[in-house]
């Protein structure tokens, strides 16, 4: 198993075709692809989420973006072996440490919303820094929406409500369009990849452990209406559809291209 850099388009096609959500992260930089026996059997992106400083300085103070990698996204094969993306991950570590020697961090989080608690970073001796809700909207048709990408219904929102603008959706709003808004964690995983950044991980504003979260830590609440919340199952999201999702339908649009 190797890792080299590889095309663009080819690592979102891969993506596309393995990953749960094929909605890219907007700062990727690097797309790497995992090779056995020149074949490609898995994809990891590089770069950072949609707010890299603020990212950072949750967890240090004085510290720039340009001190980590984020994980955007990481997929293999379904057919490979069950410790191969801990082998990626090892890989892709001495990788960030040859090319990008000053890079202090590669740091990720594991969706608990998708029913994930982060059993590879886990494997792969990475340091769990606490958990957090999180927001999403779960459409009429089962499809994912981040709050980021539902400005076009905020305003339609805002419009029916008579209002300025909104930010988040209203409960009659939701109710009367079949949505639903629904919380669960996420859990920040970070691997320190020289000696300055273990040192750091000591005056850092998080406590990062090997304490690790297990399914038994997953929660799902239907937040819909907060006067009537509760706690559910897992949301049984569906990724069929891209009606709300613009990026989805980017990505749409690539499957076309490579047809």
């Amino acid at each position: 198993m190797l890792v080299r850099e590889i095309n663009k388009y080819d690592a979102i096609e891969f993506i596309q075709q393995h990953h749960y959500s094929p909605v890219m992260p907007r700062l990727t930089k690097h797309y790497l692809g995992v090779f056995v026996h020149e074949r490609l059997r898995g994809v990891l992106t590089l770069g950072w989420g949609t707010q890299p400083r603020q990212t950072i300085n949750k967890m240090f103070d004085g510290l720039e973006s340009d001190s980590y990698w984020e994980i955007g996204k990481m997929c293999m094969d379904d057919d490979m072996p069950r410790n191969s993306e801990s082998q990626m991950l090892s890989l892709v570590i001495r990788w960030i440490k040859q090319q990008h020697p000053s890079k202090l961090f590669l740091y990720t989080m594991a969706d608990g919303i998708m029913g994930k608690c982060g059993y590879v970073y886990q494997a792969s001796n990475f340091l769990f820094g606490e958990k957090y809700w999180t927001q999403v909207y779960m459409m009429n048709n089962g499809e994912k929406l981040h709050p980021r990408s539902a400005k076009e219904l905020c305003k339609e929102n805002a419009r029916i409500a008579g209002k300025e603008r909104v930010f988040w959706l209203t409960t009659d709003f939701m109710q009367s369009r079949g949505i639903r808004k629904i919380e669960g964690f996420m859990f920040r995983y970070i691997f320190p990849l020289n000696k300055r950044a273990k040192r750091l991980l000591k005056h850092s504003n998080l406590v990062w452990t090997r304490n690790y979260p297990k399914d038994s830590d997953l929660l799902w609440r239907d937040v819909t209406c907060r006067k009537s919340m509760q706690y559910i199952e897992q949301p049984p999201f569906t990724y069929g559809s891209a009606m709300y999702n613009k990026q989805l339908a980017a990505v749409a649009n690539l499957r076309e291209y490579f047809v």
